[in-house]
């Protein structure tokens, strides 16, 4: 590069994510054939930083890996090196170690960094580009909820697996006439279970920019009882909410920059439609993880590649401290100081929403 990068470092951090293994291949492949770049990929995200662990990215390393799930460099969702956790005197206490970081940086020589996450770990990247570091972010999360991209990478995936697990229980349900529910991931955004259940054909789309009465709920599936409809299909996201009531929460983890771990509103929803519902067995079935492995979407091959592609383009341009952004179908970038922070929702008037109530779905208001 004319301006003096010769070497690049790569990590993803936070949760895994289809699509995370193209990026680092559209990346490492761009660095290398366009601007003859050395690339290293540090393991486990910002651990991998500190503890100065990479490896090589190599045009083999990379061979082959753009359709896989997961990531190649490891992750890691509890590593923040401005409040990291160290052992002192046989305690345990939380220090600002960026510095340690930075000294890794120089010590190979590494004149630049992309960082491939979703807030927590763009927020870091924010920061590092506060001291001086050459950074470049990409936004990466399978819940869509980044408010400074129109998309991310590996929601589509996530989408696809919902879908297809919506179509598998149609079948149980019409055979059994039973209520069936689906708890599909999300955090506090809806994305993944408003177009799920579009296209997954549910009867009844629970998100949390919605607060849902149970007796609406109760309501729709009486309804289609009286036109003939037998059995009933129900997608919640995990961070859905019955009006006046609070999200369910599984766990906390402590040491996490994100502790609340969601989860387990679908069973409660069942439970608590049993009580108004006698007449069908109501079963829930828990999506979990399976939403952000296996095989990645040829959408989101697309998109995570031309992720990764721009991200070394604008190193190229000196455009340090911003984040690659799609903005309609166009590749940009917005500065990492606008990225932090705001969380994009579903619009509950949105255009989306009001075609799938024009449908006949209802959203339990």
């Amino acid at each position: 590069m004319k301006n003096g990068i010769k070497k690049i470092g790569v990590l993803t951090g936070g949760g895994d994510c289809p699509g995370l293994n193209a990026v680092i291949r559209g990346v490492t492949r761009t660095a290398i054939l366009k601007y003859g770049l050395e690339v290293i990929g540090y393991k486990f995200g910002y651990k991998g930083l500190y503890n100065n662990d990479y490896m090589p990215l190599t045009l083999q390393r990379v061979s082959g890996i753009g359709h896989i799930g997961g990531t190649i460099l490891y992750s890691s969702n509890k590593d923040n090196l401005f409040d990291y956790t160290v052992e002192e005197s046989g305690k345990k206490v939380k220090k600002d170690v960026s510095d340690v970081a930075v000294q890794n940086l120089n010590k190979e020589k590494v004149d630049a960094l992309i960082i491939i996450g979703g807030d927590g770990t763009l927020t870091s990247a924010r920061d590092f580009a506060r001291k001086g570091v050459k950074i470049i972010g990409v936004p990466k999360t399978i819940d869509n909820d980044l408010h400074a991209t129109d998309t991310t990478f590996g929601f589509n995936s996530a989408v696809n697996v919902a879908t297809e697990a919506l179509d598998r229980l149609h079948t149980t349900a019409a055979s059994h006439h039973r209520v069936m529910i689906l708890e599909v991931m999300g955090r506090n955004a809806g994305w993944i279970a408003l177009e799920s259940g579009f296209a997954g054909s549910a009867d009844v789309i629970l998100i949390p920019e919605i607060e849902y009465d149970i007796e609406k709920i109760v309501e729709k599936i009486k309804d289609r009882e009286n036109r003939g409809k037998l059995f009933s299909i129900i997608v919640v996201a995990e961070g859905a909410k019955p009006k006046g009531g609070k999200v369910v929460v599984k766990k906390t983890v402590d040491d996490s920059p994100d502790p609340i771990r969601l989860g387990g509103i679908g069973n409660k929803l069942a439970y608590d439609l049993e009580k108004y519902v006698n007449n069908h067995e109501i079963r829930c079935t828990v999506l979990g993880h399976t939403q952000r492995g296996g095989i990645t979407s040829t959408f989101d091959r697309i998109l995570a590649t031309r992720y990764g592609v721009k991200a070394v383009e604008l190193l190229a341009e000196n455009r340090f401290g911003n984040m690659v952004s799609l903005q309609g179908r166009k590749m940009t970038y917005v500065h990492l100081e606008n990225v932090i922070g705001s969380q994009k929702m579903v619009d509950p008037k949105g255009e989306l929403v009001e075609t799938a109530k024009s449908i006949g779905i209802s959203f339990g208001d």
